[in-house]
This record gives C-alpha cells, sequence and structure tokens, in this order.
C-alpha cells in the first residue's frame, strides 16, 4: 500500500468530515498514506478522491460504525497487523449540549461508547505495534471541555476529561519506547459536531475556529513536541502552570490521616 516516499500509513477515525477530514488532507501532503475510517461510505470516498487527486497518496476507504462492536474489531485488527502503520488520529466523537435534566440516556450512552470506549480499544490496538516497532504517533482529540466542565454536556465534558487523562497516562508508559502521544484539545470549531449536537448556531460565533486552522495548529504543535496541544490558548505558559500545580498538588494526596479540619479523632486517639 504504501510507496517508496511515504512516511508509512496514516489511519484516521471520524475521517468524513470537520477535523477529521482536515487532519486527512494535511497528512496526505506531508507524505503519508492513509487509511479513512467513518460511518458514512460516500462521505469517505469523496474525501479520499479529492485527496488523490490533489496528492497521489493512496487512500484506503474503510466504513465503520465504532458503536459497532463488529466495526470496531475490524479496525482494530487493521491495527495490530498492518505494520505500515505509523499513525492514529483518534478523531472520532459526537457530543451534546443537553443537560442531565435534558439527554435522553441512550444518546448518552452511544456517547461513552464513541468518546471513550471505541478510542480506548483502537489506542490498546495500536500501542503494543508501535512499541515493538519503537516507532508510532497516537493523537487522541479532546476539548477544551474536558478542563472547562460545565460549559456542555456533562458526559461530554467528562469523556473528553477522559482523553485527557489517558494521555497523561500513555505518555508515561510509552515516553520510553519511541511512541509519541498528543492530545489536542480544541475549543469551539465550526463542523458538523454542532448539528448533532444541538446548537448548530455555534459555528458561526465569533468564537469558533475553522477545523483547518484548528488541524494547523495542532500539527505544528506535533512538530514542537507538545504532549497536550491548545489551538485556542494564547497563553501558552497557563497549561504549563497549570501543570506545575497539578502535579505539585499530586504529590500532597498520600496521607494515612484525615485533615484536621475535618476533626476526625483516630481510634488511638480517642
Amino acid at each position: 500500500m504504501c510507496n517508496p516516499t511515504t512516511k508509512g500509513i496514516a489511519v484516521v477515525t471520524g475521517a468524513s468530515t470537520g477535523m477529521g477530514a482536515v487532519y486527512a488532507d494535511r497528512l496526505a501532503k506531508r507524505g503519508y498514506d492513509l487509511v479513512l475510517v467513518a460511518r458514512n461510505e460516500g462521505r469517505l470516498k469523496q474525501v479520499a478522491s479529492r485527496i488523490w487527486e490533489e496528492t497521489r497518496r493512496e487512500v484506503t476507504v474503510l466504513p465503520a460504525d465504532l458503536n459497532n462492536p463488529a466495526d470496531l474489531a475490524k479496525v482494530e485488527t487493521l491495527l495490530k497487523t498492518n505494520e505500515a502503520i505509523t499513525m492514529l488520529v483518534n478523531n472520532a466523537g459526537v457530543g451534546s449540549v443537553a443537560s442531565v435534566l435534558q439527554a435522553d440516556v441512550a444518546t448518552v450512552d452511544a456517547m461513552i461508547d464513541l468518546n471513550i470506549k471505541a478510542l480506548t480499544r483502537l489506542t490498546y490496538a495500536v500501542a503494543p505495534a508501535f512499541a515493538a516497532r519503537k516507532n508510532g504517533t497516537i493523537v487522541n482529540i479532546a476539548s477544551v471541555v474536558g478542563i472547562a466542565a460545565e460549559m456542555l454536556n456533562g458526559v461530554y465534558s467528562a469523556s473528553k476529561s477522559y482523553v485527557i487523562s489517558l494521555g497523561h497516562s500513555l505518555q508515561k508508559d510509552l515516553a520510553d519506547k519511541g511512541v509519541r502521544v498528543q492530545t489536542v484539545l480544541p475549543g469551539a470549531t465550526a463542523t458538523e459536531f454542532w448539528d448533532v449536537a444541538g446548537y448548530a448556531a455555534q459555528k458561526t460565533a465569533s468564537i469558533t475556529m475553522s477545523a483547518e486552522d484548528a488541524v494547523d495548529a495542532a500539527l505544528v504543535g506535533l512538530d514542537k513536541g507538545e504532549l497536550v496541544t491548545i489551538p485556542g490558548l494564547h497563553d501558552g505558559d497557563a497549561w504549563e502552570r497549570w501543570e506545575a500545580d497539578r502535579r505539585a498538588l499530586s504529590k500532597k494526596f498520600g496521607n494515612a490521616k484525615p485533615a484536621d479540619r475535618y476533626e476526625v479523632k483516630s481510634p488511638q486517639a480517642a
């Protein structure tokens, strides 16, 4: 599948539209061949055709509903067995703006399956293969609402907090294995995400970034070696301070005795 000048194969999920389609375009122009994954085969073929015409990179279309166990297993098998794969972009995801009083629990459950379960299974499929070859890149798309949890639906925000936490753990586990892990936290981005989430007006709001700008910034962040990339955060040092405070705080949790403010008397003191 790869031609002699390729950087390998990049697998992009959610590649039929939005940031996924932009990632496919940009990675092809960077010299990657592609496997594009999404439910909508017709749209995937349109993206693939356009990329082939512009870049002459090899593009394989893999229609799959990642909420379907058989389809998910198909993509997992590809990631485990195709040694030409050098990058996974876990972009597929869905969101909501509905509160717990409005949201349908079945819809929320499907969101968890896609945003957390599918992303985790694909990551776990490819990480050992990358580690064995001591080469590979995993890009997981989170969101700023993984930090700003009150902004949208709580389960959506929590699913993106999960992606951020998973990224930290993966970076620890894979740092010495030759595997790069980047977590990308876009803010509001002008994609069909908002149509599905139930707030299409956000696509044209003044704070909303284009998908092209979001992906281009994320790829520059990858080039710079950023572990976490937040395209819309202009003060990059703010994230570094946040991370330093978080890591410092995490060292203060290991105490056998409750804090004095809780006025808990141990049996020995009674």
